[in-house]
C-alpha cells in the first residue's frame, strides 16, 4: 500500500552551515517513507526575487516556505516539502527552495535580460559536476551526457514591467526568453562572458519555458504578501501565478533515471546523500557513481525481495513429500521464473550482473534445501508406514507363529501382501522405494532364519530360495541405482532450464534498456539538431561545428548499441 505524505509544512533538507553541507536525518526520513514515484521541482535564483512565493502557491499553501520581508535571506541550505501531486495520483511533488544566489546589493536591476549575465554558475556545470566517471581524466564530456538527466528549464521574471515585443513587434514570453538568449557576433572577452551562460542554458537545457509576472500589490504591501487574498492583488498577477502553477503540475516528469528507473523517496534520499557527501570531500559529485552506488542497494534489496518471493511461493505450493522428484522440481521451476521476473523489475545497473549471480546462486541453494527437506519428509513418512504396517509381522515372528512346517511360505505371503499394502499408500515421496529395500534388507537374517526351519523344505528348495531372495535384492539394487542415477539427470536438466531462464530474462531486460537508452539518445540528437540550426541561422559558426562534432559522437555511440542489438 502507498505511504501517504504528512508535511504540514517544509523542512530543511540540505543545512548550510559557513559553506558546510549537511543532509537533515529527519528530512531523510520523510524521503525514506515515500514509496511512491517523486516529481522534483526546485527553483533557483537571486536573493529576494519570489522563489519561495512561487514554491508556496505549488504546494497549494499561502504560507510555508519562508518569505522574508527585508533584504536579509531566509533559506539558507535547501528546503523542502513533500505534498501529494494535484494533477498526477501515485505521484509525490517534491519542492526543494534554495538560498539565494548574488549579492544582495546587486540584484535591483532594470532589465530583466541582465538576469541572465548573474548567472555564471551555469557556466561551471562541467567543472562542477560529471555526468559519468571517465578512466580519462582529460576526457571532456559533451552536452549529451548531461542533457539526458538534467531537468526542464523554466525561467521566472518578476514584476516585469516591459513591454513583450522585439523589433516593434508583440511577442511571447517564451519568444522573449528565446531572444534573451540570443548570442553576440564578436570575440571579445565582453562577448564572451554574454555569450557564455546564454550557450549553456542553450545546451544544456534544451526544452525551455518563460512566465513573467506583473507587481501583485504596491511596494508597501510586499511585506504583507502571504496575508493577502488573491482578490487584493493584481488580477494579472493572480492569473499569471495560476498559469505558472498549471504549466508545473502539467508538465513536470516523474525524475527519471538513465535507462528509464523511476525515482522514488528511498532512491531520492540515496542520491541526495551521495552528493553531499561527495561535495563534503571535496569530490565532483558524478551522476554515473550515484546511481551505481544507488544501484548497490536497491539490487541488494531486489535479491532479497526475490528471494522472499521464491519461499513465500514455495511454501504456498508444496506440500511435502513430493510424489517424484519431478513434480518438485517443477513447482521450483515456476518460483523461480516468477522469482527471477521480481529481480529484473526492481534491478537496475547491475554491473557484470553481480547481484544477478548472487540471487541465481541462492536460488539454487533455496532449491536444494527444499530437495533435503523433500528427501526427509518422504523418509520419515515411509519410515512410519513401515513400522505401522510390518511391526504386527514381526511380533508374530518373535511368537513363532512361522517357526513350523509351511511357515515360510505363509511368511513370504504375508510379506507380499504387506509390501503391497505398503506401495498402495500415497504421499510416501522419493524415498519409498529405498526405504522399503533397506527396511528388507535388514530383515534378511530373520528371513533367512524361517526358511532354514521350515521342515517342509528340501535342502534344494531352499538353496533355491535363497538364490531367489539374492536375486531380487539384486534386482531391487540396480533398481535404485538407475533411480538415483534418474535423479542426477533431473537434477542437471533443472540447473540448465535455470541458467536459460535467467538469460532469457536477462536479454529481454537488456534489449528494453538498450531501446530506452537509444530512445534517449534520439530525442537529445533531435536537440541538439535543432540547436545547430539555430547556432547556423545566427552566424556561429565556430559553436556550430562544435555541436556538430558532439552530434557526430552521439550518433557513433547510437550506431554502436543499435548493432549490438541486433546481434
Amino acid at each position: 500500500m502507498a505511504s501517504e505524505v504528512h508535511m504540514t509544512g517544509p523542512m530543511c533538507l540540505i543545512e548550510n552551515t559557513n559553506g558546510r553541507l549537511m543532509a537533515n536525518p529527519e528530512a531523510l526520513k520523510i524521503l525514506s517513507a515515500i514509496t511512491q514515484p517523486v516529481v522534483v521541482v526546485a527553483i533557483v535564483g537571486l536573493y529576494r526575487t519570489g522563489k519561495s512565493y512561487l514554491m508556496n502557491k505549488l504546494a497549494g499553501k499561502k504560507k510555508g516556505f519562508s518569505l522574508g520581508s527585508t533584504v536579509q535571506s531566509h533559506t539558507k541550505g535547501i528546503w523542502m516539502w513533500c505534498v501529494p501531486h494535484p494533477k498526477k495520483p501515485g505521484h509525490v511533488l517534491v519542492l526543494l527552495d534554495t538560498e539565494g544566489l548574488g549579492d544582495v546589493e546587486k540584484v535591483r536591476l532594470k532589465d530583466p535580460i541582465q538576469a541572465m549575465d548573474q548567472l555564471h554558475y551555469v557556466t561551471e556545470l562541467t567543472h562542477r559536476i560529471r555526468s559519468k566517471s571517465s578512466p580519462d581524466e582529460n576526457e571532456n564530456e559533451d552536452s549529451a551526457d548531461f542533457v539526458s538527466f538534467f531537468p526542464d528549464f523554466v525561467w521566472t521574471l518578476r514584476d516585469f514591467s516591459l513591454d513583450l515585443e522585439a523589433d516593434g513587434q508583440p511577442i511571447t514570453a517564451d519568444e522573449y526568453l528565446t531572444y534573451s538568449l540570443k548570442l553576440k557576433q564578436g570575440t571579445s572577452e565582453k562577448d564572451k562572458t554574454f555569450n557564455l551562460p546564454r550557450l549553456c542554458i542553450r545546451k544544456f537545457f534544451p526544452k525551455k519555458k518563460c512566465f513573467v509576472f506583473d507587481r501583485p500589490v504596491h511596494r508597501k504591501k510586499l511585506a504583507q504578501l502571504e496575508k493577502l487574498h488573491d482578490e487584493e492583488l493584481d488580477p494579472e498577477f493572480v492569473q499569471q501565478v495560476a498559469d505558472f502553477c498549471s504549466y508545473i503540475f502539467s508538465n513536470s516528469k516523474t525524475k527519471t533515471l538513465s535507462g528509464g528507473i523511476k525515482v522514488n523517496g528511498p532512491r531520492l534520499e540515496s542520491l541526495v546523500l551521495t552528493y553531499v557527501n561527495a561535495i563534503s570531500s571535496g569530490d565532483l559529485p558524478c551522476m554515473e557513481n550515484a546511481v551505481l552506488a544507488l544501484a548497490q542497494i536497491e539490487n541488494s534489496a531486489a535479491v532479497q525481495k526475490a528471494v522472499a518471493h521464491y519461499e513465500q511461493q514455495m511454501g504456498q505450493k508444496v506440500q511435502l513429500p513430493t510424489e517424484t522428484l519431478q513434480e518438485l522440481l517443477d513447482l521450483h521451476r515456476d518460483s523461480e521464473r516468477e522469482a527471477i521476473e521480481v529481480f529484473i523489475r526492481s534491478s537496475f545497473k547491475d554491473v557484470d550482473h553481480l547481484f544477478q549471480k548472487e540471487l541465481a546462486a541462492q536460488l539454487e541453494k533455496k532449491r536444494d534445501d527444499f530437495c533435503k527437506q523433500n528427501q526427509e519428509a518422504s523418509s520419515d513418512r515411509c519410515s512410519a508406514l513401515l513400522q505401522d504396517i510390518f511391526s504386527p509381522l514381526e511380533e508374530e515372528v518373535k511368537m513363532g507363529i512361522y517357526s513350523k512346517p509351511g511357515g515360510y511360505r505363509l511368511f513370504i505371503q504375508k510379506l507380499q501382501d504387506l509390501k503391497k499394502k505398503y506401495h498402495e499408500e500415497p504421499r510416501k515421496g522419493i524415498q519409498a522405494e529405498e526405504i522399503l529395500q533397506t527396511y528388507l534388507k535388514s530383515k534378511e537374517s530373520m528371513t533367512d532364519a524361517i526358511l532354514q526351519t521350515d521342515q517342509t523344505l528340501t535342502e534344494k528348495e531352499k538353496e533355491i530360495e535363497v538364490e531367489r531372495v539374492k536375486a531380487e535384492s539384486a534386482q531391487a539394487s540396480t533398481k535404485m541405482l538407475q533411480e538415483i542415477q534418474r535423479k542426477n539427470e533431473q537434477m542437471m536438466e533443472q540447473k540448465e532450464r535455470s541458467y536459460q531462464e535467467h538469460l532469457k530474462q536477462l536479454t529481454e531486460k537488456m534489449e528494453r534498456d538498450r531501446a530506452q537508452l537509444l530512445k534517449e539518445q534520439e530525442r537529445t540528437l533531435a536537440l541538439k539538431l535543432q540547436e545547430q540550426e539555430r547556432l547556423l541561422k545566427e552566424g556561429f559558426q565556430t559553436e556550430s561545428r562544435k555541436m556538430q562534432n558532439e552530434i557526430q559522437d552521439l550518433q557513433k555511440k547510437m550506431r554502436q548499441r543499435r548493432i549490438c542489438t541486433i546481434s
